[in-house]
């Protein structure tokens, strides 16, 4: 049977008795508490990969403390073990989206998980700069390859009306994640035991692989397949409506990878919708987020504030990020994505005007210097209720089905570079532009983000993907 025949003829049955059970029809008020509860693990255990994530890009800055004088390193070196993650990440985003189509997105997690688990071991036990380097851009490969691949499993695996929220559940876990890392550092740091903190990660990485075991792969991907009736009983227990599968099955025509290549070449509305998810992809770090997240005990001690309580900074932002996360996934499916975004971005700017102005007179100041403090948390709490869970949750609803592992890796890769040059170039742009203008030109930076938002991004709340996929293709087919 070719393709269009399958998906021309997806998943036949009455709509009533889709969220039954597979022992039968069940009351009204048992298959939506069963269904809830099933959407709720499904998200839960796929989302460990977001915590992952969190950690392994938090643990290093309170690990190295005791790496670099073991091993002798110095600044060159530092930057250099530290940024191998993000060009593993990258390698892995890249790549992720093409295995998960290829060999299906709950192998593809588990294969992540299993990576987890060997390169945090490897990072334990490095001997040597080289091989601590070694083992994280290899660690990086996993972090890079989930940051894709959740978002893309829940997207697909759960229906339209909770999706914003348990795709943000994976945003949620990854600050979870990095707080996690932050505290565990504090409570290791008398004993300087920073194998034991890289080691760490190793014990939900294996939580991922045996909770991913247990649970099935997306409709999506089995409509695609070919395997209709696993579809259809995946669909049933996620209490997915007929039309919503069919219509994402319908829109996945390609099934190898030179099909997307092709789909790709020859439409446009792809092209630029791919253009968008990169964009937004890069909007997330434009505002340097992640200089805050890995700097702030560093611009904190530049301006008075003693070593021993700058190291508490990063606590400070892992809680406000947590509680921030938390209050987004509550109202992203309530304001929608976008309009959360733009008030997300209008927040970092205002945050980081304000930031520029306090930061410029707290040298010598304790007082403005923990004002700066606090502004800095003003802006981690619009990022990571706002900007992050909707950059994520948009770029897993933009990138049509047809293409979706290309799109989707190749957005993540933007994500990754992005997030990876602000890592790079943020201490150096402070020592030439001062902390106060390094602020500034991160919100100028913002205002352009709030404006392509604006312009060119659509609302995809409370939407089917086909639907999504639709409006796209009407504002961009052109010739």
């Amino acid at each position: 049977m070719n393709e269009t025949t399958e998906s021309s003829h997806v998943l036949p049955g009455p709509e009533p008795t889709l969220a039954d059970g597979p022992d039968g029809p069940a009351g009204p008020v048992e298959r939506d508490a069963r269904t809830r509860r099933y959407v709720r693990t499904v998200a839960a255990i796929a989302a460990l990969g977001g915590l992952l994530f969190g950690y392994d890009t938090g643990v290093m800055s309170g690990a190295l403390l005791f790496i670099s004088p073991e091993f002798g390193m110095g600044p060159a070196e530092e930057g250099w073990v530290t940024s191998m993650l993000l060009v593993g990440a990258a390698v892995g985003a890249l790549f992720g989206g093409r295995v998960a189509d290829l060999l299906g997105r709950r192998l593809t997690l588990i294969i992540g998980g299993a990576i987890f688990v060997l390169g945090s071991l490897w990072c334990a036990v490095a001997g040597s700069v080289a091989m601590l380097g070694a083992a994280r851009t290899f660690l990086g490969l996993a972090v890079g390859a989930v940051s894709i691949v959740v978002p893309m499993y829940i997207s697909e695996q759960v229906p339209g009306e909770v999706r914003g929220k348990m795709v943000s559940l994976n945003t949620l876990m990854i600050v979870v994640g990095q707080l996690a890392a932050y505290l565990v550092n504090s409570v290791l740091a008398p004993t300087a035991n920073w194998h034991l903190m890289l080691g760490m990660a190793a014990v939900p990485g294996a939580v991922l692989v045996v909770g991913m075991w247990f649970l099935p792969d997306t409709p999506v991907w089995y409509a695609r397949r070919g395997q209709l009736e696993r579809a259809r009983a995946t669909a049933a227990r996620a209490g997915m409506s007929l039309a919503e599968l069919s219509a994402v099955a319908g829109a996945g025509q390609s099934r190898g990878g030179g099909g997307e290549w092709r789909a790709l070449k020859t439409n446009r509305w792809l092209r630029v919708t791919v253009l968008l998810a990169l964009l937004i992809g890069v909007t997330q770090q434009i505002t340097g987020v992640n200089a805050v997240i890995y700097f702030a005990p560093t611009m904190m001690s530049q301006v008075g504030i003693s070593t021993e309580n700058a190291v508490y900074t990063s606590i400070v932002i892992g809680v406000v990020s947590v509680l921030a996360c938390w209050v987004g996934l509550q109202i992203v499916d309530r304001i929608g994505r976008r309009r959360l975004l733009l008030i997300g971005l209008a927040g970092n700017v205002v945050s980081l005007i304000v930031l520029s102005v306090t930061y410029n007179f707290a040298e010598g100041n304790v007082s403005v210097a923990l004002l700066s403090l606090g502004v800095m948390a003003l802006f981690i709490a619009f990022q990571q209720a706002a900007v992050s869970p909707t950059t994520w949750l948009l770029i897993s609803e933009l990138v049509p089905v047809r293409i979706r592992g290309l799109g989707m890796g190749i957005a993540g890769l933007s994500l990754w570079v992005a997030n990876w040059a602000v890592a790079q170039f943020f201490l150096p742009l402070v020592a030439v532009l001062s902390g106060a203008g390094t602020f500034l030109l991160f919100a100028g930076l913002g205002l352009t983000a709030l404006g392509f938002v604006r312009t060119f991004i659509p609302e995809t709340s409370g939407r089917s993907l086909d639907e999504v996929g639709r409006e796209l293709e009407r504002r961009h087919a052109g010739h």
